[in-house]
């Protein structure tokens, strides 16, 4: 079985290389060729053995292949190697159902994109390849992703993205929840990060002394500063790590909350925690009594509500104060729209 890595490439110039009647290609001309393309492609160079290339003359020789009609001749004692058919290349062959269901998940992966600013191409490479192998839109028909395609603030990721990637300071034009002024921040964006739907980018306010978090549905209009750029060493795989979501205070630090979770409800928390700090503590006959050790936040204790009757926090104290204040407003709401029937 010939090695997966870069195996494409290998084959594509070995193709090249047999389809080539003008020139013999022995085994050490075959191996440069593979190693010129892998290193056309990555930009490293790689060393491709001899034993490699043995191996994959025979795998595209089998039925598991191409059944690639490739064929040795003798120069005095030196063997090159050639197609017997000039008309053949591997890529006349018709598509195996292996590799066309690949390509089917790949396309249905791709249509994720469309409509995000710089990736139009997709639609169109997308149609082609469903016309050329006449996939239709069965791959559309069976999955659906969890995506709002009428989100605001798509616009932007691309322009953040590359503000982070080149880091770029910006100048953000924010409307905020709770202004109805809008206001032009100075902003040295670190990271994206998508939760319910919605994206989110966390960088440098010079304002303030923390993370700034901006929705980007919020924003207004981006434009590029000629400031210096701040840099960070914040490793925001960690950073997010304590909570869910995507706030919370840096100067807290994560604490043990204990919930009870009804049986009926347990299999659904079993296979998708709520975290990944969730542990058991005990298990009764009609509950399952878990901890987890987060940073509570207003994302947490809209989760937790979520679950209705059959969740229920125990510990701590603070965190049920607040549940309960907000069951109790929510029991007003609907005690009053009672009253108004």
């Amino acid at each position: 079985m010939p090695n997966t890595k870069h195996a494409i490439i290998r084959y594509q110039a070995l193709d090249k290389c047999f389809r080539n009647k003008s020139k013999r290609y022995f085994i050490d001309d075959l191996v440069n060729a593979c190693q010129s393309a892998i290193e056309n492609f990555t930009g490293n160079a790689e060393g491709v053995q001899k034993r490699q290339v043995y191996d994959d003359i025979a795998f595209m020789m089998s039925e598991n292949g191409y059944n690639a009609p490739i064929e040795k001749d003798k120069m005095g004692r030196k063997v090159y190697y050639s197609y017997s058919d000039v008309n053949f290349s591997i890529n006349n062959q018709a598509l195996t159902e292996s590799e066309a269901l690949e390509l089917k998940e790949t396309l249905i992966t791709l249509n994720r994109f469309k409509g995000l600013p710089q990736f139009e191409w997709i639609e169109n490479i997308t149609t082609r390849l469903e016309a050329s192998f006449q996939f239709g839109e069965q791959a559309n028909e069976i999955i659906e992703f969890d995506q709002n395609e009428f989100l605001k603030g798509k616009e932007f990721i691309n322009t953040l993205y590359h503000a982070i990637i080149n880091k770029t300071v910006l100048l953000v034009t924010y409307e905020s929840f709770k202004s109805e002024l809008n206001t032009i921040i100075e902003f040295h964006p670190y990271y994206l990060k998508q939760y319910n739907n919605r994206w989110f980018s966390f960088g440098q306010n010079p304002n303030f002394d923390n993370i700034t978090n901006l929705a980007l549905d919020r924003i207004i209009n981006i434009e590029i500063s000629d400031k210096q750029y701040a840099e960070t060493s914040i490793d925001f795989k960690e950073y997010f790590e304590d909570i869910i979501g995507v706030t919370f205070d840096e100067n807290q630090t994560p604490i043990e909350i204990t919930i009870r979770i009804e049986k009926s409800l347990w299999p659904y928390i079993n296979t998708k925690p709520l975290h990944g700090s969730q542990k058991i503590k005990q298990e009764q006959q009609d509950h399952i009594d878990i901890s987890l050790q987060l940073i509570p936040n207003y994302e947490l204790e809209s989760m937790l509500l979520q679950y209705g009757e059959r969740l229920t926090v125990l510990e701590p104290e603070t965190l049920r104060k607040s549940l309960k204040e907000r069951t109790k407003m929510m029991m007003g709401n609907y005690n009053s729209v009672d009253t108004m029937h």
